[in-house]
């Protein structure tokens, strides 16, 4: 026997409840031959009567009388499903972000908070990690990173202008080692690197001159995968850093570190809010996005 079609289950349930083939098309919001043939289609593909029916009255078979007893409350469920399906469409939930750890601007709090405020029914887990691996296999609803490394197939929501990065030592530093005039003098000079993990090798810095990128194999006395830590030893004299010009550059502005090799360090796409390609996106992940885009336009 082929399964019932639920639509012509619960108009069955609906003539039951009313007994009057009229007063159901009129709940239903259709015609009274639209519920009279939704009726007889049930019947037949049951193989069994339901009602019995006269030009004045309508009656319940006893199986018909059966069968919307025992319809009342997995209808009843059904209904309440597709209404909590339905009420999904309110932004709310849980919303889970992965960020490098560099994105200063996403990071220094104040699109993060203004967003917690527009939308008290979503809660947000951001975790930071410098892994560039799955948001998708890992759970995560979006990501944010530079541009260079978001794959193609994601959709890209821009953060930030372009970005640079900067090379960096203390005033007390440079008076004693005096200031690299090439990338290659770093080979030279005591360096504090980064590693995104510690079975990682050190970041490889980055230059370009005349137009052509090259990077700088640096050996690091001290690496760690903590930004915050490389500017505190680089303010304490601990040797040259690199990093982001907007994460060091209040401290550029106290004078407590001082730019090194500046024509060498070329600019690059920025930070991007990322996430997979969706025909219906989730509410929370859609208003998440909305406010990025305004935020960003407003600042």
């Amino acid at each position: 026997m082929t399964a019932p079609d639920y639509g012509l289950l619960a108009m069955f349930l609906t003539v039951a409840e009313t007994r009057n083939f009229t007063a159901a098309a009129e709940r239903l919001g259709i015609t009274r031959s639209a519920v009279s043939q939704g009726v007889r289609k049930l019947e037949d593909q049951l193989g069994v009567a339901l009602a019995v029916r006269t030009t004045r009255n309508l009656r319940l078979t006893e199986t018909g009388a059966r069968l919307a007893a025992r319809l009342r409350a997995p209808l009843s469920e059904l209904d309440s499903a597709v209404s909590d399906v339905s009420d999904q469409k309110r932004p709310r939930g849980h919303l889970r972000l992965i960020s490098t750890s560099i994105a200063e601007r996403f990071l220094s709090g104040g699109l993060i908070a203004s967003f917690a405020a527009a939308c008290p029914e979503i809660t947000l887990d951001i975790t930071l990690s410098d892994d560039e691996g799955d948001i998708v296999g890992a759970g995560f609803d979006a990501g944010v990173r530079l541009g260079e490394v978001i794959d193609q197939d994601m959709i890209a929501i821009a953060l930030t202008g372009m970005q640079r990065q900067v090379t960096v030592a203390s005033p007390a530093y440079l008076t004693t080692h005096g200031a690299p005039l090439v990338p290659q003098d770093l080979l030279k000079h005591r360096c504090i690197g980064w590693r995104s993990q510690p079975h990682n090798a050190p970041y490889r810095w980055e230059f370009a001159q005349h137009g052509h990128d090259f990077d700088v194999a640096v050996n690091p006395q001290i690496t760690t995968n903590d930004m915050l830590l490389m500017i505190r030893i680089a303010v304490a004299g601990g040797g040259i850093s690199i990093g982001m010009e907007e994460t060091y550059q209040p401290y550029l502005a106290r004078g407590e570190l001082v730019r090194v090799l500046d024509d060498f360090l070329p600019e690059f796409k920025g930070f991007y809010l990322y996430f997979p390609s969706r025909r219906n996106m989730e509410p929370k992940l859609r208003v998440f996005a909305d406010h990025c885009r305004s935020y960003v336009r407003s600042t």
